[in-house]
């Protein structure tokens, strides 16, 4: 497909990846502050350090603040910056930072629990996307 209908279909799958890529950011960072309400994701900060804990059970004890704060403002500052008409350099900095922690996640999840996680939570599709959206920003489609 050339033409007018192709750029069109690029400008509104590159928006869509990065709406998609944003929300889902966001939606974790809803759920470990119980914002989604009872019983609905981690439901708690303590909940997602536990989990922070089981994903990275290769690291030291004491690194798993850390690690849960880190992961919490970089998802927090990638999905707003995901979901913000960016263009250009920043535009591909955000997904190419989004490409790389859902890679890393996806990678600490194979190794604490096997491949099947990160694969049944398509971990790596989304970095695949991320980096697909770095390759070409919405602001550099046809």
């Amino acid at each position: 497909m050339t033409g007018p209908a192709s750029r069109a279909l690029d400008r509104w799958a590159l928006r869509y990846a990065r709406w998609a890529l944003g929300a889902a950011f966001l939606s974790g960072i809803a759920s470990r502050f119980g914002w989604w309400g009872p019983g609905r994701g981690y439901g708690t900060f303590a909940n997602f350090m536990k989990y922070t804990a089981q994903v990275n059970s290769f690291m030291p004890a004491r690194t798993i603040p850390f690690l849960a704060w880190a992961a919490t403002v970089a998802e927090t500052s990638l999905g707003l910056a995901l979901l913000l008409p960016l263009r250009g350099r920043a535009a591909r900095i955000a997904a190419l930072a989004s490409a790389g922690l859902l890679a890393v996640f996806g990678l600490a999840m194979a190794v604490s629990f096997g491949p099947k996680e990160p694969l049944d939570y398509s971990v790596f599709s989304a970095s695949a996307a991320a980096l697909l959206l770095a390759r070409r920003p919405e602001s550099e489609a046809p």
